[in-house]
Formats: C-alpha cells, structure tokens, sequence
C-alpha cells in the first residue's frame, strides 16, 4: 500500500491554476522531494495533502485513507512541518508538544516519554523549559520536527522545512529526517527548491507552474534529460516547459 497517492489533483486561485491534473504516489517508508522553483505548486500541495485546502477536483489518500471521505483516519497517520512556523512563541518547548500531544489524544505517560525521546534525538532536553520566543530559527525548526514526531506518524510532509537556516542547520535537520526515514520506515514528501537537497537514490517529483514534469528516480532525470547532473536536467526540464 502506497504511504500517499495523489490522482488527477487540480485547485485554482481565482483564474489562476495552482494545481493542474497532478498524480503521483508515494510507497511506504520511501524518500521523496517535491522540487519546484517558488510558485511551482509545492506549498498549494501541501495545503492539500495536510488538509488546510479543500481539493477542487482530484483526490488524495493516505495509506489507503481517502482525505475526502476520511480526514481523521488520513491525518492521524502523518506528521508535518509547515513552510511557516506554527509554534506558539509565548508558550514553552514543552507546553507546545503537550498541546501537540492532547489533540492527537495521547496519554500523559506516553507523551512525556516521547518528548525526551525526540527532544534528546535533536539536541533539545537542555531547552524544554525555554519559552519558544527565545530560541534561534534553526532551534524553532528542530522543536516543529519533534512535535511532527510526537505521535509517531507514519508519512512526514515538509514544506520548505530548510529556508532560511544555515547550512550546517539545514544539513542537520536534512540529515535527521532521512535517518528517520531509513531507520523507522517512516515515509517523507520533502518539498524544496534547493537542489543541493536532493540525493540521486530520492524519488524525484517536479512541479512547474502547477504541472508535473517529472516522477522517477531522481538519478534517472539526467540520464532522461541528457543532462551532466540533476541540477543541469532540471533547469532544462524547466526551460522547455516555460
């Protein structure tokens, strides 16, 4: 059973197409990175892969569980860290995963042994106490990736989870989700433009303008592309396309 399966997915904005007939899937416990130049489509998909936007046309399912029909079921399963940062600045690092913790219903013993669990993984124990307003951009991002965790979720969808940090902050968070990935079977959509973040064994799924160029191996892009790299493939792939 595919982790996310998107078929035929459109939404417009007005007279703008965000989404034109978009389908790919995603199989369990694989990593894959929704690229796209900024207003390719990336964060309108996710808006409705997490809910957020209602689909106009298409469907989404999640391990089987139809968004449309079954939100609780679909969303349950997947953990998210928005383009955005959704953290409550007044509150602590500790009193955001409680909140976390309660709307997804889990027990207080179960929750405050997950917490340590995911806070220590990210270097974080020495600051659960700290109100969130306090902490650095990268800390915020890395408090946002535990809570995405908390509850054990099956499909991780980050949008944009790196813009703005430096890169040993990028690099490390990068490096922890595909960890998660590998080592959890834990299935992830990593939505970015930056093409550094991408590796050849990813699956490799390109938005343009709202239309899909692209699903495959990412190391297969060149070679379909007669291109030299990824980075050379895509930015042919775009050209034509624009």
């Amino acid at each position: 059973m595919n982790a996310l399966e998107v078929s035929h997915l459109s939404h417009r904005f007005g007279g703008r197409a965000a989404l034109a007939d978009v389908s790919f899937a995603i199989a369990q416990g694989s990593f894959a990175v929704l690229l796209g130049l900024n207003g390719a489509g990336k964060t309108t998909l996710m808006s409705l892969a997490t809910g957020l936007y209602h689909a106009q046309a298409g469907s989404i399912s999640v391990f089987g569980h139809s968004l449309q029909k079954e939100p609780t079921a679909a969303l349950g399963r997947m953990g998210v860290v928005f383009q955005q940062p959704t953290l409550d600045l007044d509150l602590t690092v500790r009193e955001n995963l409680r909140y976390h913790a309660h709307l997804h219903g889990m027990a207080p013993a179960v929750w405050r042994e997950r917490q340590e669990l995911e806070l220590g993984r990210l270097d974080l124990l020495d600051r659960i106490n700290e109100p969130v307003r306090k902490l650095s951009g990268g800390l915020r991002r890395r408090v946002e990736l535990a809570r995405a965790l908390l509850h054990r979720p099956a499909l991780l969808l980050l949008d944009e989870a790196t813009v703005g940090l430096d890169l040993a902050t990028r690099n490390a968070i990068l490096m922890h989700v595909r960890n998660i990935c590998t080592e959890q079977n834990v299935s992830v959509l990593w939505a970015t433009h930056l093409l550094d973040e991408i590796d050849p064994a990813d699956q490799l799924i390109v938005l343009h303008q709202g239309t899909l160029l692209y699903d495959g191996a990412a190391a297969q892009l060149p070679v379909q592309a007669g291109a030299g790299s990824i980075a050379d493939a895509f930015m042919t792939l775009v050209g034509k396309a624009a």
